[in-house]
């Protein structure tokens, strides 16, 4: 096992620097090249040319190899089962075709044997600031931890080019719980004469049955349209509007974030809407279904283009609208920008397929349907907590989004299902037969 110089010793817990580096200049040996198989070796080299700072540079070159994978490793003694480790580093690349997968910082672990123990821990989040990006993680170390295996890869990128610089381990302090008090509310006016007594409903509901701790609070698919009869022209409005200033008075009394689906009028486009109404009562966000069904097209609702993620208080947040469940690359855009909870106001819809888009992309999914269940789902496809059929009833859950869900064999999925998806495999055109 090599021995490791320590870069600085801030303290004997955290804060404690394990490596630090920047600058190369071919004369460090502690850093290895490796790859799975010597055919497979890319060219690895010390650039002194390149650096962020200092000069030099871990480099990494495809060779003119398509089957090319590998890199630098460096193995850092002494870390501790359990133990929460940050490693951060800047690289910048040419003719890398997706970077998401093909550059690869990792963290392997291993125990006093020096076999891998637990799943490697991927980098997954970028920074990019001019020719050099910035990826980080936060990570807790496994059981049986003796040491890591700090390790920065070119995958399969014949003509590509990645340099590494600016490497930071340390030790930190476990990430403070972020918890988020989420209520979803379970309701189907019936009998309503208009846009604002259906509105109303759910407000009345929302102050009689949802408790004062929520956080975020969640109301279904067309709450303007429901049990009144009405077409989308009669009761579709602007953004902001009536609608949005009722949930406003009521998201500012119980200081919560609420999410409801309403339909906006935007000149002569009607949009199946989304709207986010943050803790002072405006209006934060809103997403325009991009999926419609055959029903609502006809209807004459206009599809939106975009999917987009909304900063609050306790973490990021995506929306999604009913039919947008029957499709993968919904979540999967809210999740690739790093949303954490995913708000699905719903008519109705397939089950199985909304715990798919909870599990395949490891977020906490939120429903409010009146034909789909209404409940808060964990990243595993585990409902914490659902709605019984009573109307008004409410689910209720508190979850912590620092919390991180392993699954067994396949170690934090999604963090590295964002590092192995295949964004540079296009799919073809749907219905064109070749």
């Amino acid at each position: 096992m090599r021995v490791l110089l320590l870069a600085a010793i801030l303290s004997p817990l955290q804060g404690e620097v394990l490596l630090k580096q920047s600058g190369f200049c071919g004369c460090d040996s502690d850093w290895m090249p490796w790859s799975a198989r010597e055919e497979t070796m890319p060219r690895v080299f010390v650039d002194t040319k390149v650096g962020i700072g200092d000069s030099g540079s871990l480099a990494i070159n495809g060779a003119s190899k398509a089957a090319a994978y590998g890199g630098w490793q460096r193995q850092v003694d002494g870390v501790k089962p359990g133990e929460w480790l940050r490693l951060k580093a800047h690289y910048k690349a040419e003719n890398v075709a997706a970077e998401n997968w093909q550059v690869v910082a990792r963290l392997e672990w291993l125990d006093a044997k020096d076999k891998r123990t637990g799943e490697p821990d991927y980098a997954p989040w970028t920074r990019r600031s001019g020719d050099w990006n910035e990826l980080s993680v936060e990570v807790q170390a496994p059981e049986n931890t003796a040491s890591v295996s700090v390790q920065f890869y070119l995958a399969n990128a014949p003509l590509g080019t990645v340099w590494w610089d600016d490497i930071l381990l340390e030790r930190i302090a476990p990430p403070a719980p972020r918890k988020v008090t989420i209520a979803t509310v379970n309701l189907r006016p019936r009998n309503t004469k208009s846009r604002e007594e259906s509105v109303g409903k759910f407000i009345d509901t929302v102050a009689a049955k949802v408790p004062a701790n929520a956080d975020l609070i969640v109301l279904p698919e067309g709450i303007s349209v429901v049990g009144n009869g009405k077409k989308y022209t009669e009761v579709a409005e602007s953004i902001p509007g009536p609608t949005t200033e009722s949930l406003g008075k009521i998201a500012k009394q119980r200081k919560a974030y609420i999410v409801a689906g309403i339909y906006e009028r935007e000149g002569p486009a009607i949009y199946n809407t989304a709207v986010l109404i943050d803790r002072a009562g405006e209006v934060a966000g809103k997403y325009r279904k991009v999926y419609l069904p055959r029903e609502e097209v006809e209807g004459g609702l206009t599809p939106g283009v975009h999917f987009p993620v909304f900063h609050t208080d306790f973490g990021k947040l995506g929306l999604m609208i009913c039919y947008d469940v029957f499709f993968s690359d919904p979540a999967r855009h809210l999740t690739n920008q790093g949303a954490e909870i995913i708000a699905m106001p719903i008519w109705g819809g397939d089950e199985h397929l909304a715990k798919a888009r909870a599990i395949e992309n490891g977020i906490y999914l939120v429903t409010s349907g009146y034909d789909h269940p209404t409940y808060i789902m964990d990243p595993l496809g585990e409902r914490l907590s659902q709605a019984n059929d009573a109307a008004g009833s409410v689910a209720l859950s508190t979850v912590d989004l620092e919390k991180r869900y392993k699954a067994q064999w396949l170690g934090e999925m999604r963090t590295r299902r964002l590092k192995e998806l295949r964004v540079d495999v296009q799919p073809p055109t749907p219905g064109v037969v070749r």
